[in-house]
């Protein structure tokens, strides 16, 4: 199958060729898909769950059914409960305005969940188109080829690469009943730290194995360095741990607040790493927020494009996260 020198170079070289879609042509499509009949499928990413999730989608699309498919489940530990994880998807979509017929946790690279996709699809397309929509790098496009080979004879496959803006504009799949399936650029958000940062760093943000955990015991007035893209202040409460989830590329490093500041001027982008000084000349500077918990209902901090940290104490916290300004950073009911 001939495919352009674009997609290419992209696929045997690795080469960062994307022209992402602005924001007003992205809300153009998606004002497109509300004039059409059609069933949306919506994939976000479990690793970056607010991040991913697309803002408004209902002013665009109407009361379209919508099925959140969640992808990257392999990035969790093997024995999570699937049915509580998806019990937390839906109400976290609906607390952050999106409304949805069912919820479906999968990985497009491990081929879990895609039998469970497909009967949803089938249960509420109704004849109808289906239009997969995402932000980027959520892996639509790794899902839609695993639709193709599975539940199509079609010999065909979309360009896939870490890199968002890899999908320019619609595609449209024939479906056996004379239908579509038509897969959307994914849109860019600018408050995910992975698409502020320049491309050869991606590779340290995006994880693609399954997350390693790091536990940590602060005391009050302890700081924990996330690379050099984010810091975390344990300002008040009693001694507890906090778990860290990040790519397994992301150096963690303690030390104590009143040295922060100090450590991070003489050390950042090479003992406090990724990414390197060259880069962080170039990202924006830190802001900070703070947050607090009272201990009556298990809470992660989330940072978008970073991962987050669970707070697993019972009595309560005072904590700040330092991220590059606009990223979007959140209190939320506990993930795991």
């Amino acid at each position: 199958n001939p495919i352009c020198r674009r997609c290419f170079r992209i696929k045997h070289y690795n080469e960062a060729l994307s022209a992402a879609v602005p924001a007003d042509a992205f809300r153009h499509i998606l004002e497109q898909i509300g004039y059409q009949d059609g069933l949306i499928l919506h994939i976000a990413d479990v690793f970056d769950f607010e991040g991913s999730l697309i803002a408004g989608l209902h002013r665009y699309v109407g009361q379209k059914p919508v099925i959140l498919a969640v992808n990257k489940l392999d990035l969790l530990p093997k024995a999570i409960n699937v049915n509580r994880l998806v019990h937390w998807v839906k109400k976290q979509a609906k607390a952050n305005g999106l409304k949805v017929q069912d919820a479906v946790m999968i990985s497009a690279r491990k081929n879990i969940g895609f039998d469970r996709l497909a009967s949803t699809i089938a249960a509420y397309r109704d004849g109808r188109d289906v239009f997969v929509v995402g932000a980027a790098n959520v892996g639509k496009s790794t899902l839609v080829n695993r639709l193709i080979r599975d539940y199509s004879d079609l010999d065909l496959e979309l360009t896939t690469s870490r890199y968002p803006g890899t999908t320019l504009d619609l595609v449209r799949i024939p479906l056996d009943d004379g239908r579509e399936l038509i897969d959307t650029p994914g849109v860019l958000y600018p408050y995910r730290l992975t698409e502020i940062v320049p491309k050869h760093e991606l590779q340290s943000l995006v994880p693609d194995k399954p997350l390693k955990p790091a536990v940590y015991q602060l005391d009050p007035e302890q700081t924990v360095f996330m690379g050099a893209y984010a810091r975390f202040d344990f300002l008040q409460g009693a001694p507890q741990s906090f778990t860290f989830y990040t790519a397994n590329a992301i150096h963690l490093h303690r030390t104590k607040l009143e040295r922060a500041d100090a450590l991070y001027e003489a050390h950042k982008g090479e003992m406090l790493a990724p990414p390197t000084r060259e880069t962080l000349t170039v990202l924006p500077p830190w802001t900070r927020e703070e947050f607090h918990t009272d201990g009556k209902q298990k809470q992660d901090v989330f940072i978008s494009g970073l991962g987050w940290i669970a707070i697993n104490g019972d009595s309560g916290a005072k904590v700040a996260v330092h991220v590059p300004r606009g990223i979007r950073v959140g209190l939320r009911d506990s993930l795991l």
